[in-house]
């Protein structure tokens, strides 16, 4: 989620990043879309953690930006729902949390792959040859 959800910038050394203009810039997940690419996503064998993330909140807000969920926010989340996690399930989503920050910041890099492999499909190829042929004429 965190790769789709980033924003790739050019490497800062590159004439291109120099010249980009800031409005442009669209994340993975809106320009797949406009290219009408269904999203990849790994297999998610354990959906009920996912959404109990998603439902606790990836990230939270601070200062200069976002940090990983607190045990605090973890704890609350168990009162006001009245789900019992058990330890392992406590730590895992604070870990998950972290990898998603983590990845969201690897992943601003244009160059960066997906955390996961997927098969390429004929639809990804021809949107590719075309950006191709259209930039190399």
């Amino acid at each position: 989620m965190a790769w789709l959800s980033a924003t790739p910038k050019p490497d800062a050394l590159t004439k291109r990043a120099k010249t980009a203009e800031p409005g442009e810039q669209v994340s993975r997940l809106d320009a797949m879309k406009r290219a009408k690419i269904v999203p990849p996503m790994p297999p998610n064998r354990a959906p009920h953690i996912i959404a109990r993330l998603i439902e606790i909140g990836i990230t939270e807000a601070a200062g200069m930006g976002s940090v990983p969920i607190s045990w605090r926010e973890i704890s609350e989340w168990q009162r006001n729902t009245g789900v019992s996690l058990s330890a392992w399930e406590a730590r895992l989503l604070r870990t998950l949390s972290n990898e998603y920050l983590a990845e969201g910041r690897r992943a601003e890099s244009e160059n960066c792959p997906p955390p996961w492999r997927m098969e390429v499909t004929r639809r990804e190829i021809d949107t590719e040859a075309a950006r191709l042929r259209m930039l190399l004429g």
